[in-house]
């Protein structure tokens, strides 16, 4: 878990946050932090964005599992990518060069890599939270799956 500066919440058990005081230099950034912090280079890393808040344990799971030996799993629909991205050695292997800013995609695209495309219907890898109307269809989106209590005022 790579946290921005101001954003500490609670840790739970069995979790490290590494912060990134520095998120103007971009998701790479954070990358670099998060995949310096894992010491078995030959460990997958799976990449959840906090904006992306329909990511639940069991896509996460779904994806790791169909990577495979693969070198990249996503999952996909309609040809639009989405999350979790999970990255094998290979790939993690040159996050350390990437330079700053929001370069996931180019990562995830590399032609170097063999890439796993998990086809996924529903709105988990896709509803991107960055507006008060994505918040309020995220709510919409976990209410109708059941995840939330009634709303409070």
């Amino acid at each position: 878990m790579v946290a921005a500066p101001g954003n500490r919440a609670e840790v739970p058990a069995g979790v490290r946050a590494i912060v990134n005081d520095a998120p103007e230099r971009g998701m790479a950034h954070s990358l670099r932090l998060a995949d310096a912090a894992v010491a078995d280079r030959e460990a997958a890393l799976a990449v959840l964005l906090a904006d992306t808040p329909l990511v639940d344990a069991a896509l996460v799971a779904l994806v790791i599992a169909a990577r495979g030996d693969a070198d990249v799993a996503y999952p996909v629909r309609d040809g639009r990518p989405g999350h979790p991205v999970v990255f094998g050695p290979r790939p993690r292997a040159a996050i350390a060069a990437l330079p700053d800013g929001d370069t996931l995609r180019t990562l995830r695209a590399d032609a170097r890599w063999q890439r796993v495309e998990v086809a996924i219907d529903d709105e988990r890898p896709f509803l991107d939270v960055d507006t008060p109307e994505d918040a309020e269809r995220a709510r919409a989106a976990l209410a109708a799956l059941g995840a939330l209590g009634p709303a409070s005022n």
